[in-house]
């Protein structure tokens, strides 16, 4: 699988047929990844979703090194945590399920049947619910925490990717890539009502701390929109490198960090001044991104160079660590101290 496939084994493609495209172009000059390093010292994991090797990479985070391979579903493609960190949601867009995974036995628990080539998963911060956007359906499934079975299944935009949840679990935003916008859902009563319009081929969100603002990765349009949350309107949209597809906040809700998957960098946002403040070199197609929960690290897997790349966040030193096949989604835990 290429780049051209990117964002999942289908949800590529149903993003290129929304929106026109007939695939993603190769990045102009693509550079080799960093050398090899041990990251800066710290504690934790980091699970990266193999969408080739149909497995999930456990990254030691002190060490610098993959301490557990866990095998799960058909084409994995994003994970995220349970609040507590005990479980691991992994979407297997080419099976149409999630996996389960139980992060001390590093096994899978449970599998769900959900909606067509599911591509994105996250938890709600008050671990009720996990959300599923099926790229390949227009749908979200919602899956109980306590019953592991499919609770609702919500109609969205065309394509959805990305989401996230507010602070006080009460709604979910959904990146609609074929619709270039965000839908807006009630969790209380999984009713959509609002849809934003965003920019071309959005991707993946990420919310301030307070929950007040939105950004938005748009892959086709080259930029990141910030939408008003109390508004509900886009009111800024800053300009960065080619395709951004993954982003994350810092927990201060200073900096912003982007993925660009067509530049091989990371673009680094000033949520005050609204503007690129620098760019970080790393592998080659970054696509997922997860902030460490510390804020003093960022996670950026490297769909074509097989690693994750490790960015200090406060020297924008970056190590390199090999993981599996075709990494896409990934996500962070840190004890408490």
């Amino acid at each position: 699988m290429t780049r051209n496939r990117y964002i999942g084994r289908c949800a590529a493609v149903a993003l290129a047929a929304a929106v026109g495209l007939t695939g993603l172009p190769d990045p102009p000059g693509a550079r080799a990844a960093a050398p090899s390093a041990r990251p800066a010292a710290g504690s934790g994991h980091v699970y990266v979703a193999n969408l080739h090797s149909d497995t999930v990479s456990v990254v030691d985070t002190r060490s610098g090194t993959v301490v557990d391979t866990v095998p799960v579903g058909d084409g994995p493609d994003s994970v995220a945590l349970s609040p507590d960190g005990t479980r691991l949601y992994v979407t297997d867009s080419g099976a149409d399920t999630v996996s389960v995974v139980d992060t001390r036995t590093r096994t899978v628990v449970e599998t769900v049947a959900v909606g067509h080539e599911p591509s994105r998963v996250t938890v709600s911060p008050d671990n009720r619910n996990v959300y599923v956007a099926n790229v390949g359906g227009g749908t979200v499934s919602v899956i109980s925490t306590r019953s592991l079975a499919v609770t609702d299944t919500v109609a969205v935009g065309d394509a959805p990717l990305g989401l996230a949840v507010t602070p006080d679990a009460r709604t979910l935003y959904v990146a609609s890539a074929g619709s270039d916008s965000v839908s807006v859902i009630r969790t209380d009563t999984g009713t959509v009502t609002a849809a934003i319009p965003v920019g071309g081929g959005p991707t993946a969100l990420a919310l301030t701390p307070d929950g007040h603002h939105l950004y938005v990765s748009n892959l086709t349009s080259d930029d990141v929109s910030v939408v008003d949350t109390r508004a509900r309107r886009e009111t800024d949209r800053i300009r960065v490198g080619d395709q951004p597809a993954g982003i994350g906040v810092l927990p201060d809700g200073r900096r912003v960090y982007v993925a660009d998957l067509g530049s091989d960098e990371v673009s680094v946002i000033s949520t005050r001044s609204r503007t690129v403040t620098e760019t970080v070199a790393v592998g080659d197609g970054p696509n997922g991104l997860a902030v460490g929960a510390d804020g003093c690290s960022v996670h950026v897997s490297n769909f074509d160079s097989d690693s994750l790349s490790v960015i200090d966040t406060g020297t924008s030193r970056t190590v390199t660590v090999p993981v599996g096949d075709g990494p896409t989604g990934v996500t962070t835990q840190t004890p408490p101290r």
